[in-house]
């Protein structure tokens, strides 16, 4: 018997690994700010290319699994009881838990202007979301027109395939107040 879905206690922190490419995609269409917080940082995916691309960086996540991020990183670290962001930084960028998602959003907006997040379109669909979803806060989603590669649960050990859900990047700002924008875009080459 195939299942679906995994139950929470497979899956405690809700790690699943964010491919390098959909970063890429993300900075082919969003100007960032120079300093950037990813407080999710697992193995690094998003922080080390961002890095790469000369952002700085302050990585942070309530769990080190082990991953080949590059350093400086500070593990412990729960976001959602965080009362305040690093110096300069003027967004958060995170692929969150996603049964935390909307408490991430509304939490980073409390200590930054900007956030972008990597969540399931199906984000969308919820009416307990009302509260973030129906502010305008919500300016961009970057939708993936292809399903995302290699997006697992952290220790999975079964085959590896595309996603069967469908992704996008969310921009959320403190200081939009109207319709959302919404586009396509790939992560591949």
């Amino acid at each position: 018997m195939i299942r679906l879905a995994h139950p929470h206690a497979e899956r405690p922190h809700d790690a699943y690994w964010t491919p390098p490419e959909v970063v890429t995609a993300l900075l082919k269409c969003e100007t960032l700010p120079q300093y950037l917080w990813e407080p999710c940082c697992g193995n690094g995916a998003i922080v080390n290319v961002l890095r790469d691309r000369g952002y700085d960086v302050t990585a942070s996540d309530l769990v080190d699994y082990g991953g080949a991020i590059d350093l400086p990183v500070e593990y412990g670290v729960d976001f959602l009881k965080t009362t305040h962001a690093p110096r300069h930084c003027g967004c958060v960028i995170t692929n969150p838990p996603f049964r935390l998602a909307a408490a991430f959003i509304e939490h980073t907006l409390k200590l930054v202007p900007i956030g972008i997040f990597l969540l399931r379109l199906s984000f969308l669909e919820s009416e307990r979301r009302r509260g973030i979803l129906d502010t305008g806060l919500l300016h961009r989603v970057h939708i993936f027109r292809n399903r995302l590669p290699m997006l697992h649960r952290h220790g999975w050990q079964g085959p590896h395939a595309r996603s069967q859900v469908a992704y996008g990047w969310f921009v959320f700002c403190r200081s939009h107040r109207g319709p959302i924008m919404v586009d396509r875009i790939s992560w591949e080459k």
